[in-house]
């Protein structure tokens, strides 16, 4: 999974209501019939370059981490109704300038551009009917982790520099403010309905409390005055550090207090039972909207549902066959458990399996030019997931580096609970998240500089994370995978993807418990019940997210057979794989045209 803890979507929408705004649309589009292509695409290449100004000035927290430093001393209130309305009418003036200029005559990149902008912003317009707001507090994202990841001094936030210092000083000093938003969201939540699970917010109490210190310099928010440049004049050193202490002892802490008691005494009595998106409010359709979103496919729940279902089965089918190969004598579920608790998988340290991690990354790049001809320039680390929140985390994350290079793309392995790590799972993981996955596709994707900076910066899930499942098939191709035990790692990972389509419909639309997620999830894999109940919470805090994975690899892997099949020998698989990145992250149909249209372009040439 891709990790962008304040990552403000870009995904816009329309809701093109009222007969005038139908009308100047239908008209603005006869006006420009006769504009030339060429004269349309610039107009929207200049729309585009305006558009994304105007966003980052908006959503600074953005900007940031795109590593566009003009705004890092602002901190919106993102949470209140003031600026919901500014960004969604925002979004609404914008695709009428866009649809103003129109489609007809487009073609290539501009065509591409166009059905993007346009698609994403009548979604994101769509979303505004769905109170998401009131809910603004989960085990996998708060204000105040979010926070420490950036001001730490690790995070997306530089600080070299005096003026990097005091411009997180103004951030950190509006937290406050946004703490109490996000208490008040939640209070209009619990008067509408609107609450989250009880089994996720009993996960945030000990995530608070962790980093709720008495003294300013026991906090992860200290590490910034603990590392200052040694460059800095004793003046400005004692002058930030003094209000480094104030912020932390009598701002931010206190707000993080404040939260936590809220959250234990009133909002924790008035959570839910129940799990599922559909218990809530118009939560059946809220939920079909977020399917449709994270897909980028029409299909329903219960279409996706069934398609778990089949691929669970195929499956477990091919990990059949690797049970035969190693002579392992017993059931299906026999042999999970036998890869779960054999101690020849464990790691001895988290040195061990950092060390394995990076071994792997050496290897993997040796036979990189036998499956890429084009692969991004930015630079690349592996570290561990922070302590603080390494509990709830994924297994592994990928956070894209910045756009001028001063920092790089960051593979976190997270070493919580090293029983349950297994080095099977190590190979496919690596594939998936940094090289040729997360770190290929996103990388590349910024430095794509002809692109329009939304599609840049942007992207589309389905796209991103199928293209991550697709790089774990990969594996035997880059020289791993070489014992059928860790090809058993990546049948088992593409399995789990498989069983997410199953369980997060069966969450969000068809009454499945927790605790029925979870023993499904262990019934049906070798994941262990730690992985299995933080995975089930996940789905239940990102109700459909979980879905685009397997739907965008299906896509990918149904292309590529597509054009082995109708290309014969002419076909190339660094081409394919050009073919596929070159443009960025797509919807799954336009991903669809633009493979066929190079297909047709092959078979010409």
């Amino acid at each position: 999974m891709t990790l962008r803890p304040l990552l403000l979507s870009l995904a816009i929408a329309s809701v093109a209501t009222g007969t005038a705004l139908s009308v100047h649309a239908e008209t603005a589009k006869t006006d420009n019939a006769a504009t030339p292509a060429s004269t349309k695409a610039a107009k929207l290449d200049a729309l585009y370059a305006e558009y994304w100004e105007a966003y980052l000035k908006l959503h600074p927290v953005e900007a940031t981490f795109q590593g566009d430093n003009r705004y890092n001393d602002q901190l919106p209130d993102s949470g209140s109704a003031e600026y919901r309305e500014k960004t969604r009418k925002f979004t609404e003036d914008w695709l009428k300038k866009i649809e103003a200029i129109g489609a007809d005559g487009l073609a290539g990149q501009s065509l591409i551009s166009y059905q993007i902008f346009v698609r994403e912003a009548k979604d994101d317009l769509e979303s505004y009917q769905y109170p998401d707001w009131m809910m603004p507090v989960n085990q996998m994202f708060s204000l105040p982790i979010a926070a420490v990841q950036f001001g730490s001094g690790t995070g997306a936030q530089p600080f070299k520099t005096v003026k990097d210092y005091d411009n997180w000083l103004a951030r950190g000093n509006r937290l406050p403010v946004l703490i109490d938003t996000d208490i008040d969201n939640m209070r209009q939540g619990i008067k509408a309905g609107v609450v989250q699970p009880r089994a996720l917010m009993e996960k945030v109490l000990p995530q608070l409390a962790a980093l709720i210190k008495d003294k300013p310099e026991d906090t992860l928010l200290w590490g910034p005055i603990q590392s200052m440049p040694e460059s800095f004049s004793a003046a400005d050193k004692t002058r930030l550090t003094e209000a480094y202490r104030e912020m932390i002892g009598e701002r931010i802490m206190p707000a993080y207090r404040k939260l936590h008691d809220f959250i234990d005494k009133e909002y924790l009595p008035k959570t839910r039972a129940s799990v599922g998106l559909d218990k809530l409010p118009n939560g059946a359709a809220w939920y079909a909207y977020g399917a449709r979103k994270s897909t980028t496919t029409d299909m329903s729940p219960a279409e996706i549902h069934q398609i778990g279902l089949d691929e669970v089965a195929r499956i477990h089918g091919e990990i059949r066959k690797i049970m035969v190969e190693t002579g392992f004598k017993g059931s299906l579920q026999d042999f999970f458990q036998f890869m779960k608790s054999d101690p020849k998988f464990s790691f001895k340290s988290e040195d061990a399996l950092l060390a394995y991690y990076r071994a792997l990354e050496a290897k993997i790049n040796k036979r990189i030019p036998e499956q890429f001809s084009l692969t991004p320039k930015a630079p690349f680390e592996i570290r561990p997931v922070e302590a603080f929140r390494a509990k709830s985390a994924a297994g592994g994350e990928y956070m894209q580096p910045s756009e001028d290079g001063s920092r790089p793309g960051i593979f976190y392995v997270n070493t919580y609970d090293l029983p349950t790590r297994k080095t099977w799972d190590a190979e496919d993981l690596y594939l998936h998240e940094a090289i040729p996955g997360h770190h290929f596709q996103i990388a590349l994707q910024q430095e794509l500089k002809s692109l329009p900076a939304f599609r840049r910066f942007g992207g589309e899930t389905a796209f991103i994370e199928g293209w991550g499942l697709y790089a774990e098939s990969l594996g035997k191709s880059l020289g791993v995978y070489e014992s059928p035990y860790d090809y058993f790692g990546y049948l088992q990972n593409e399995l789990w993807r498989a069983i997410r389509l199953v369980t997060d419909t069966g969450l969000h639309s068809k009454g499945w418990t927790r605790e029925q997620v979870i023993k499904y999830m262990l019934d049906n894999s070798a994941e262990s019940e730690v992985q299995s109940t933080a995975e089930a919470e996940r789905y239940i805090a990102w109700p459909g997210q979980a879905l685009a994975y397997k739907i965008g690899e299906l896509k990918i892997k149904s292309l590529r057979a597509k054009a082995e099949r109708e290309l014969g020998t002419n076909f190339d698989i660094r081409e394919f794989h050009a073919e596929v990145l070159k443009d960025g992250a797509v919807p799954l149909d336009i991903l669809e045209g633009k493979i066929d249209r190079w297909i047709a372009e092959k078979k010409k040439g």
